[in-house]
């Protein structure tokens, strides 16, 4: 049988979203038009999709894609499929976190304030074992991820 995570508080969680989705369109339509409030719910959550993308984007695009035939195990399919953005706490703040992607992946229920902790364990570990480790900067990770999405892109344009 399939491994399934358990869901938790699934209640809860479906009657949180509910609270929070009734507070949110209930909070625009008291201080605005019924059409402004659509059309600021449309920008903003546009603008949220734009950056959730920008803050997931770097840490795959362009990284391998193993199949069922590579036959990794847990350590090697988490960090070869990621990389990490370094940068300041400013760079942890923007990305949530998320660009300790290597260890968010092998430690998903580890809170987000001590993935920066476990960086240099993991580094080491991944070294030990022989196991490269991706790590770059911000901008650097941003031209990979576009310089793979133009790569894979190059069929349909004809190049």
């Amino acid at each position: 049988p399939r491994f399934r995570t358990p869901v938790r508080h699934r209640g809860v969680e479906g009657l949180l979203l509910v609270v929070h989705t009734v507070a949110y369109v209930g909070a625009l339509l008291l201080v605005m038009s019924p059409l402004k409030a659509l059309l600021f719910a449309a920008v903003h959550q546009g603008l949220w999709g734009l950056y959730m993308g920008c803050s997931f984007a770097p840490n795959h695009k362009g990284m391998p894609m193993p199949t069922a035939a590579d036959e990794l195990d847990f350590l090697r399919k988490q960090v070869l499929t990621s990389r990490n953005v370094r940068g300041s706490r400013l760079v942890d703040l923007a990305l949530g976190g998320l660009n300790y992607q290597i260890e968010h992946h092998l430690f998903p229920n580890m809170p987000r304030a001590n993935l920066r902790r476990a960086r240099p364990l993991v580094r080491a570990y991944c070294a030990e074992r022989g196991v490269p480790y991706v790590e770059t900067g911000l901008v650097e990770s941003y031209r990979q991820a576009l310089a793979h999405l133009h790569e894979v892109g190059r069929p349909l344009r004809g190049d």
